[in-house]
């Protein structure tokens, strides 16, 4: 089974719940709130905007904001655009390879709903490729 399996699927369902009330066409911060009292409600423990700093050799040299963050556990991140592409993945799975977190959910509230689910565990984050090189490989066509 998925990691956070149970987890994600009742986000996924608040997600459409969300959707089904307010529909497309709102700026992302709408939809972001929404989700946060949406979740909340339902007994979940979120984050806004959480400030995620990047390290290289002891000094802090970025920072990353991610949208929400559930019980500690998924990240998830907001999108209300015609379609998901692959910087939005990028984004999320930057936000993934920054923290212990392993699982993230990309939701996009666009003219059809529509999710992703994205996973990297931490045991291959100790193996990973230098950051450029897979942003780099996210956007070379072959």
């Amino acid at each position: 089974m998925l990691k956070h399996y149970h987890l994600t699927e009742r986000v996924i369902g608040t997600f459409y719940e969300v959707y089904n009330e307010l529909g497309f066409g709102f700026l992302e911060s709408v939809y972001e709130e929404a989700m946060l009292i949406a979740l909340e409600q339902k007994g979940f423990q979120v984050e806004k905007q959480f400030g995620i700093p990047v390290w290289f050799r002891g000094e802090r040299i970025g920072r990353f904001e991610a949208d929400l963050i559930l019980n500690g556990l998924i990240i998830l991140e907001l999108k209300a655009v015609r379609k998901i592409i692959d910087a939005h993945r990028a984004q999320l799975l930057n936000y993934l390879r920054a923290t212990e977190i392993e699982v993230g959910l990309l939701l996009n509230f666009g003219p059809k709903p529509k999710f992703e689910r994205i996973a990297f565990d931490n045991e291959r984050k100790k193996q990973r490729p230098k950051p450029r090189s897979l942003i780099e490989n996210l956007f070379l066509e072959e």
